[in-house]
Parts: structure tokens; C-alpha cells; sequence
């Protein structure tokens, strides 16, 4: 059970939970080691003893850990304690792309393809290392505070190492390609169809097919045609409204084969968005049987009466004595002849190869239904066994009726008090499980810890400086081989990562791999473009071709007439190296600025301004400035005098003058008065709000 304030890996402290998901909770934790914040997956307790959930598990956080991109959420750390099997990830403060499409109804063309391409650069990362996301949908992309868009959550993505890959429909039915529907094969083509669909719902705020289930979601994501988003939004620009349709084509072979030709389209789009540059191919029209021209089989005839005219010269000069030449001559009625017996061979050729196709066809589609109801399965699924109890076996018993069983046992070692040396204490895999064919099944055996026959303890040295780190493994029995490594966010010189993982165990003198920080990669920086004096949209274009971000668009006074109108600011300077996918901010000038004023003079104190007033040094007395026109520019607090924390800048030219507003209390004395009788009555004193004002001049700002 999770709960607030607990340790996980004796590092990281659980702070509050920030998600759920359907196999896992997400929270937010504090790193220990390297003193930062980091969100950790934990896999939930009902799914924990489960063998085919660790397994998915397992294979999320392989996955997920190959992969550093500045547009994926990075994963920093997997482990398991005392049964909970948990991911330690980046962190990113912000909101999910569908809450951002429902907090604006739908967004702007240019904002849709900017996102677009910043998530599509992402996958395009996950592609390139032959990994599948299969679940992208706007609920897996973050859009972070500081304008980043990271896609997450690969929790049902798997190295394409072999030739196919079969998935059964997973995710979100919306988003899902009409392949995964059918529970066929899914490949990158999968995830470029659900982005498709995920631009179709920034771009219209609604997603293209609905239903009362998921089953009838799915069968119109197979049957029914894509809408068009023009539909719903009509000033949708062309080359967007075909990129769109491009991408969700139902047939993967007419959609963008790759991520990087699904950008290249996008950043166009941003460019010329009016212009028609997207073609969608049909490769059933450029692979169909069509019937043959008679030009075509004159042709045909006149190749195949040159061919065998060549091969009878090729004969007769082979059987014909040398020096002697001997004259072949066609007649007439046998050319006509050889014609008609060439226009039945390649009628009957036709024919024949009318009939094939038609077989192979109708094989084909006998294929296909079949396997969609199940007839054809043909060994797709591993065998599935019944896992035995191996408890309290030794470990070559256990070792050997696991490899007999179809199983990959693995060994660790642990001290106990009541299991013998060399038997198994337990297994992560309970007695009667189902699993498949090949499952790994960790064996836990029982060793001393006096001596180190059956492996030590590696010490966890991530974080950890080089020198350090190398010392910590030779004094612990280790040898340490270092490489280098290029990291974000370890710093140079310290540990990024090490195999074997710190907790597990190795025999002594095992060589601990260590790969040792050099920093961020400058290589995978971007160089900011020189944008200022462009137009704004020419500027915008220039920052998302180079990979980054636009941020806040604001007005701005420039002394440089020739400036009105275009580009003055930028947040980061031409020629700096930044992340890609980096926001930056620009200003547009609005021409010169008019005069503005400052005033930066300390306060006097009330009494100094005016004698008398009763202000007694010390006690609370709240000061204001406000303008001619009634501005307030200051409006504090303060005990001492004189004030001298006052910096105000920008004033408008309306206010050259303004005034300083005293507001204090005063005691007042006992006083005398006559009463209604003539008698004398003592008034005791009290306190009193007493305001003085001071009229200031401020001074021109040049």
C-alpha cells in the first residue's frame, strides 16, 4: 500500500498522488539522492502478483528507459521494493493536451501544427529506436508550463526487434487505428493514424467517430469514411485538411510511411498553408491488373519477332561453316501464321493468369476472415504452463524443472533464517500461475552472507561523482569499467547509470559498468535563429522549421521607426544554443515609445513633511503615490523613516506629477468640557486616523 511520507528504493519520498491509470498510479516524489522532484509509477497491488501484468510492467519501463528526447517525458529509474514494482520519470509541471482542447473549445490552425510537430518529433524519436507507442491519443501528450510538448506514458509500447507485431485493440478506441481495431498488425503506420486523429481534435475540438460502445467506435474507425475537419471548422487551410486525412487513411500503405515525412508536410503546412502539396498515394491502383492495348501488343508481337528472329540467327551461325553465309527468308503467310499462334498464347496466358489472381484472392479474403474469428490462429500465442512449486527445491532441481517446464529461471540470493543453503526460498511467480512458454521466473535462494560464494551485494553508485563511485565498488569487491555518456540533467562528471543495477547481486570481482556524465550533448542543441526585424508570421515559420517553440506574442515600443510592425525581441539571442522544442518568446514593436517618468526619491517621514501633525516616529503608517490622473503607483506599509525602497519606472506621460499620501493613527489627550449642566467633564483620549499629502513632481525617463 502507498501512502504519503513513505520511502520507495530508500530514495524516493512519496508526496502526494498526481494520476491514475489503468494498471498503475502516478505520484509525486522527492529524490533524495540528487534533491529533486520526479514522478514515480507504481504498478497497483491487485496487478502486483499478477505475472502477465509485471511482465507488461517490465516491458513499459524497458522500453521507456531506451528512449531521451526533449520531446518524451524521460525515464530515470526503475526498481521493485518489497513488492512494488515502480518508474521513476521526469516530472513535468503542466496540463494534458485534451485538458488544454477543452479549456479552448478547439485551438488555431497554427497553434494545432505547431504541437503537432513538437509530439510527432517525439515519436519520430521512439520510431528511430524501433519502439511502437501504440496509444497516442491527446490524454498521453504534456504541454509543461514553460511550452513543451512531451508525450508519456508508453505503457503499452514494445521493441519492434521481430519482423511483425501483433496487438490485440488497446488503448483509447477513439484513437485507434482501423488495423489494431481488426486486433491485426500495428506498426509505426499505427501511431501516424492515431496522430491523424488527435490533429483532427485540436483542429475541430471533437473527435471524428462516436458511439454508444467502444465495439461500434471501433467498427466505424474500420468501415466508415473520414470525415473531412473542413466540415466542422471551414476555414481549416487545404494542406492541413490533407495532411489530416492523409494520416488516417484506412489502408496504412497510403498513409505517411514516416514520422519525418508527417513533419516535413507539417512545417509546409505552417509556410503555405494554402497551397495543395499533399498526395495521397493508391498503390492498389499502381499494382492492378488492367487489360492490354492493342498498341501495347504490337509492341508485345514485334519484341518477341525480334527475339526469336536473333535466336535463329544466333542457331544458324552456330551450324553454319565459317566464311559461308546463308539468307533466311520469311514469307508472308508464315508471319500472319506466327501472329495468330501469338495471339492465342497470350489469350490463353490471360486467361490463365485471370484465374490465379482470382484464386489467390479469394484465398486471401478466406485468410483474412478466418483469422478475424479465430479459425486460423496458427501457434500466434506461447504455449501456456502451469507453474509448479519450487519452494524449499535446491536451486539445480528448481533450475531444471523450470528449463523441463519451458520456463528461463534466473537466480538471486538471499539470507535466511529458516530456508537451508542452496534451496529455493521463494519464486516471483506463485504455485498454479498461468504464464507463457518462455516467462522468465526468478528463483530467490538461500545463502550465507559470511561468505561470498553465491554472490554479494552491488552498492548503488548513481549520483555518485567518478572518483567516488570507483572507490565504493573496489571497496566492495568490485571492478568498475567506465564509459561516457551525454545527460540533461546528471551533472558532468558523476554517475548516469550502472549494469549490474545497485541492490542486485554479483559475485566478487564482477566488472560493475559505470557510465560516467560529459553534460548535456551540444550536438543535439539547436542554433536560435536571428528573427529580429523579420515578420511576425515570417519570424514564427523560422522558429518552428528550426524546432522550437513560439511562446507569448507581445507589444512592444521600439526607438527604431523602420521596427513598427515586425519582429524587436526575442527571449533568446541569435546564434545561442538551446533544447529543441524550446519556447521562445517575442515582441512586436509598436514604433517609438512616447515620454514616460520615474520616481525613485526616498520618503520623508509625515512629521518631516508636515510639522506637527502628531506622527510619532516609529508606528505603523501606510504611504501611496498615485498620478494626476489618478494612477496608483505605490501603496505600502512601513514603521521607519526615511523610506528609501521606492523604484518606480514607466509612469505615462499623463501623470508628470502626482501625490504621497500619509495614512497613520495619532493619541489623542484627555480633554475638559462643559457638560449640559454646567458641570466639567473629562473626555479620556484615544486614537485617531490622520492623513497628510505631499504633492511630488517625477522625473522624465530618457
Amino acid at each position: 500500500m502507498i501512502r504519503v511520507g513513505m520511502m520507495i528504493g530508500d530514495r524516493y519520498e512519496i508526496l502526494e498522488r498526481i494520476g491514475t491509470g489503468g494498471m498503475s498510479d502516478v505520484y509525486k516524489a522527492k529524490d533524495h539522492k540528487l534533491n529533486r522532484h520526479v514522478a514515480v509509477k507504481v504498478l497497483k497491488q491487485e496487478f502486483s502478483e499478477n505475472t502477465n501484468f509485471v511482465s507488461k510492467f517490465r516491458v513499459e519501463a524497458q522500453a521507456a528507459a531506451s528512449l531521451m528526447h526533449p520531446n518524451i517525458v524521460n525515464v530515470y529509474d526503475v526498481g521493485e521494493d518489497n513488492g512494488v514494482y515502480y518508474i521513476v520519470m521526469e516530472l513535468v509541471e503542466g496540463i494534458t493536451l485534451k485538458k488544454y482542447i477543452e479549456k479552448k473549445a478547439r485551438l488555431s490552425v497554427r497553434e494545432a501544427v505547431s504541437i503537432a510537430i513538437q509530439a510527432c518529433m517525439g515519436i519520430e524519436a521512439a520510431h528511430n529506436n524501433h519502439i511502437i507507442h501504440r496509444d497516442i491519443k491527446p490524454q498521453n501528450i504534456i504541454i509543461s508550463k514553460d511550452g513543451k510538448v512531451k508525450v508519456t506514458d508508453f505503457g503499452i509500447a514494445k521493441a519492434a526487434t521481430s519482423n511483425t507485431i501483433t496487438s490485440n485493440v488497446m488503448g483509447s478506441v477513439h484513437y485507434t487505428s482501423p488495423e489494431q481495431a481488426r486486433g491485426g498488425y500495428s506498426d509505426e503506420k499505427s501511431d501516424i493514424y492515431s496522430m491523424g486523429i488527435t490533429l483532427f481534435e485540436m483542429l475541430t475540438g471533437r473527435v471524428p467517430f462516436n458511439g454508444e460502445t467502444t465495439v461500434a467506435i471501433a467498427i466505424k474507425h474500420i468501415q466508415e469514411p473520414m470525415p473531412s475537419p473542413r466540415e466542422f471548422v471551414p476555414e481549416i487551410p487545404v494542406s492541413v485538411e490533407q495532411i489530416v486525412l492523409k494520416c488516417t487513411q484506412k489502408s496504412p500503405d497510403r498513409r505517411y510511411h514516416t514520422m519525418a515525412a508527417l513533419i516535413e508536410d507539417l512545417k509546409r503546412a505552417l509556410m503555405s498553408p494554402d497551397e495543395d502539396f499533399v498526395r495521397i498515394e493508391n498503390p492498389d491502383e499502381s499494382m492492378a491488373t488492367r487489360a492490354v492495348s492493342d498498341r501495347e501488343r504490337g509492341e508485345i508481337k514485334k519484341q518477341s519477332k525480334k527475339k526469336e528472329s536473333s535466336g535463329e540467327e544466333i542457331r544458324l551461325k552456330k551450324n553454319t561453316p565459317p566464311k559461308k553465309k546463308k539468307t533466311v527468308v520469311y514469307e508472308e503467310d508464315d508471319e500472319e501464321e506466327e501472329y495468330e499462334d501469338e495471339d492465342s498464347r497470350m489469350e490463353r496466358i490471360t486467361t490463365v493468369l485471370a484465374v490465379i489472381g482470382a484464386v489467390l484472392i479469394g484465398c486471401a479474403v478466406i485468410f483474412l476472415v478466418g483469422r478475424a474469428v479465430g479459425i486460423f490462429d496458427f501457434g500466434q500465442e506461447s504455449e501456456q504452463v502451469t507453474m509448479i512449486a519450487v519452494e524449499n527445491m535446491t536451486e539445480e532441481e528448481a533450475v531444471k524443472a523450470l528449463t523441463e517446464l519451458g520456463l528461463k529461471p534466473e537466480v538471486t540470493y538471499a539470507v535466511s533464517d529458516s530456508v537451508e543453503v542452496g534451496k529455493v526460498i521463494s519464486a516471483d511467480v506463485k504455485e498454479g500461475a498461468i504464464v507463457s512458454g518462455g516467462s522468465r521466473v526468478v528463483l530467490t535462494v538461500s545463502g550465507r552472507e559470511e561468505t561470498a560464494e553465491d554472490g554479494i551485494p552491488v552498492p548503488d553508485v548513481e549520483g555518485f561523482l567518478e572518483a567516488e563511485a570507483t572507490a565504493t565498488l573496489t571497496n566492495n569487491g568490485f571492478t568498475a569499467e567506465k564509459s561516457e555518456g551525454y545527460s540533461d540533467t546528471v551533472e558532468k562528471g558523476r554517475v548516469i547509470s550502472q549494469t549490474p543495477a545497485g541492490g542486485s547481486s554479483a559475485a566478487p570481482g564482477t566488472a560493475v559498468s559505470i557510465v560516467i556524465s560529459q553534460g548535456p550533448d551540444l550536438n543535439s542543441k539547436v542554433v536560435m535563429p536571428d528573427i529580429i526585424g523579420m515578420d511576425p508570421d515570417l519570424a514564427i515559420s523560422t522558429l518552428v522549421e528550426n524546432g522550437l517553440m513560439v511562446g507569448e506574442q507581445r507589444d512592444m515600443s521600439d526607438d527604431d521607426p523602420a521596427m513598427t510592425g515586425k519582429v524587436c525581441y526575442a527571449s533568446y539571442t541569435a546564434g545561442a544554443l538551446v533544447e529543441p522544442g524550446t519556447t521562445i518568446d517575442i515582441g512586436i514593436s509598436t514604433g517609438p515609445a512616447s515620454t514616460t517618468y520615474m520616481y525613485q526619491d526616498a520618503i520623508q517621514s509625515p512629521a518631516v513633511a508636515e510639522p506637527g501633525c502628531g506622527y510619532q516616529e516609529g508606528s505603523e503608517c501606510q504611504i501611496t503615490i498615485t498620478g494626476q490622473s489618478g494612477a496608483e503607483y505605490l501603496n505600502t506599509t512601513v514603521r521607519t523613516f526615511p523610506y528609501t525602497s521606492v523604484n518606480i519606472h514607466g509612469i505615462p506621460s499623463e501623470d508628470p506629477a502626482g501625490l504621497i499620501t500619509y495614512t497613520f493613527e495619532v493619541e489623542e489627550a484627555p480633554r475638559t468640557e462643559v457638560g449640559e449642566n454646567g458641570e466639567t467633564v473629562t473626555v479620556p483620549g484615544g486614537k485617531s486616523q490622520k492623513v497628510v499629502q505631499v504633492t511630488v513632481f517625477f522625473t522624465p525617463e530618457g
